[in-house]
């Protein structure tokens, strides 16, 4: 239970690592707020949560847009009595170069990658600040920390992701705040398959491409969870501003 008596906010909680981080944090004591476009997903897992006996709540809303960030804050202090974690983990992909890709799709992966986590933080900083204490944990990616192919948009954005982590760190240090992101490498989630039909690629093909590391597998949403739960708690007390990479090793012989 190491996460008692704590309320966590989590976007993007409807699938993949954001599901998995639900389930996972309400297992270990914490009341937790999901926010995800997806309703019938969230509603669905939120059900899923309450039935085992935690608390949860879940909130529609899109993170690129104030007012929804806003209201879903609003809603969890209002039920939960606050925010001692945040996880931002939303996010999404649009595999292309710079020549290939298109303002809108370079808008969109900004926006839902780099300003949600802004929009987020303002909010629930001073909420944190008053509290005395905070957790927030930003989801960014091994290519926020080396580059990859034909994923111009997502490298940005995720080393955008990094360098802010480090920053906030950094700026809100004093009030006991701990930030922090996680890099996933190449993790068995929806998304990741939606990569393979955006690049034309049969999806086992893919799969067994991106299993070329040296544990020889992809990840498993549930093992970023886990990582996630380290930062959340109190076992990483003394652990802020760093980047945490969890890839099977992907990225061990990059420069």
């Amino acid at each position: 239970m190491q996460l008692r008596g704590k309320t966590a906010l989590i976007t993007g909680a409807a699938g993949g690592i954001g599901q998995a981080t639900a389930r996972l944090f309400a297992r270990e004591g914490a009341s937790v707020s999901l926010v995800d476009l997806n309703r019938e997903a969230g509603e669905a897992l939120a059900r899923e949560i309450a039935a085992a006996g935690e608390r949860v709540i879940f909130e529609p809303a899109d993170i690129t847009r104030v007012a929804d960030c806003r209201r879903a804050i609003e809603r969890t202090v209002k039920e939960c009595g606050g925010i001692d974690v945040l996880f931002n983990n939303a996010g999404i992909i649009r595999r292309a170069s710079v020549n290939e890709l298109s303002e809108k799709d370079w808008d969109a992966v900004i926006a839902v990658n780099v300003k949600s986590i802004f929009l987020m933080c303002r909010e629930v900083i001073p909420i944190m600040a008053r509290a005395g204490a905070g957790s927030i944990i930003n989801t960014a990616s091994g290519w926020g920390l080396a580059g990859g192919a034909r994923a111009a948009a997502y490298c940005a954005s995720k080393g955008a992701v990094v360098l802010m982590t480090k920053a906030m760190a950094i700026d809100h240090g004093p009030q006991n705040i701990r930030v922090n992101c996680i890099c996933p490498g190449d993790t068995d989630t929806a998304m990741l398959r939606h990569e393979a039909r955006q690049l034309g690629e049969a999806e086992d093909r893919f799969l067994r491409e991106s299993a070329q590391r040296p544990l020889g597998r992809v990840g498993r949403s549930e093992e970023i969870a886990q990582a996630a739960l380290f930062l959340a708690s109190d076992a990483a007390s003394f652990v802020t501003g760093t980047s945490l990479v969890v890839d099977g090793g992907g990225l061990a012989s990059s420069g």
